[in-house]
């Protein structure tokens, strides 16, 4: 797989690419010189499961404020960069284990050699990033319009800058809106670069409709074997970003670990409020790090059947539900007591009991 065979790649503690575990990405949505908000946020996201977090960096205040940020989280930080390269060097001299630019974006190649001579000095890591919003109007009428083909060569180009100062300690980035259009690219691409891959669907939207872009986009590009770190897009909690990218990767069999809830859709048998015991659950089973599957039944009456695959699983009655272990009832509760009464068994799981 291309994955396989990919550079490997070091961001902090962290390593991607040459076959290593895919790691997952968000971005803060705090303002990056409000240390307090940021450090608690990534905190937040490093409990869900994020592996390597990126804030951006639009003014030299929050170049600075990365030392500080540093010092209080313990994954690795990507500083995001748009146009002023002197913040790219400023955040790598604060700490920063990464950065993200777009070399056509920090003006000429002299600044595109200041940034890569800063980088070298400390072996960071450079992730040349492009999007289709961003594409080149030359490509864009060589192409005529934003084209997969145009985003590949676009990055190819921005490699082949760094590349040509003597540093391939390099990730490449490539996205698109667009969700074919983005999983062309990456087809594409792949074939084209040993370089890392981070892949992900740009501005995917809301939660609802970022889950179901990304979970397309990324679920074909990550079956072909193309990716070696990933970021789910969402407009809403960066937390939720870390549970879909975790199920995507799960439900690929890429990575293991964690709860996977399974829960049967509403019927006119259901007398609980299975949508609310669902949720609770899902949300509840996030501090687990149990490699098992627990299902949440709306009734009686085919929960135990439906249920028999899971490892644990509860069921809804009318006032009550029953416990349910791999298909077997193990016990009688009410109602009010069916989720604490899951989140014991599952502590006593945890401590192998």
């Amino acid at each position: 797989m291309y994955r396989d065979n990919t550079k490997v790649i070091h961001i902090g503690d962290r390593v991607i690419g040459g076959g290593n575990p895919i790691l997952i990405q968000s971005m803060t949505n705090t303002k990056t010189n409000d240390v307090t908000a940021t450090v608690a946020q990534i905190k937040r996201l490093t409990a869900a499961g994020c592996d390597i977090i990126r804030c951006t960096v639009p003014d030299m205040e929050s170049a600075r404020a990365i030392a500080l940020i540093k010092r209080e989280i313990p994954i690795p930080l990507v500083a995001d960069i748009h146009f002023d390269y002197k913040m790219a060097i400023a955040a790598i001299e604060n700490g920063a284990d990464k950065i993200r630019i777009n070399p056509g974006n920090i003006g000429s190649k002299e600044n595109v050699a200041e940034v890569v001579k800063v980088a070298k000095e400390r072996n960071i890591p450079i992730r040349v990033g492009v999007n289709s919003g961003s594409l080149e109007r030359e490509l864009v009428e060589k192409y005529n319009g934003v084209t997969a083909e145009g985003i590949v060569e676009s990055a190819l180009d921005k490699v082949r800058i760094i590349e040509e100062l003597d540093y391939e300690n390099l990730v490449i980035s490539i996205k698109s809106s667009d969700v074919m259009m983005c999983v062309k690219a990456h087809e594409l691409l792949a074939d084209k670069t040993p370089y890392p891959l981070h892949v992900g669907i740009t501005e995917a939207g809301t939660v609802t409709s970022g889950n179901i872009k990304s979970a397309i986009g990324l679920g074909i590009i990550l079956n072909e074997g193309i990716g070696d770190t990933i970021r789910v897009s969402l407009t809403g909690d960066p937390v939720e970003e870390i549970k879909s990218a975790k199920m995507i990767l799960r439900t690929l069999g890429l990575r293991k670990g964690g709860i996977e809830v399974v829960s049967c859709p509403t019927c006119g048998r259901t007398n609980i409020d299975l949508i609310g015991l669902a949720n609770q659950v899902e949300t509840m089973v996030q501090e687990y790090d149990l490699d098992i599957k627990v299902a949440v039944m709306g009734c009686a009456v085919n929960g135990p059947g439906e249920a028999k695959e899971a490892d644990i699983g509860i069921a809804g009655g009318i006032g009550e539900g029953l416990l349910i272990k791999k298909g077997e009832i193990v016990k009688k509760v009410p109602e009010c007591e069916l989720l604490n009464t899951l989140k014991c068994e599952l502590d006593c799981w945890k401590q192998g009991v």
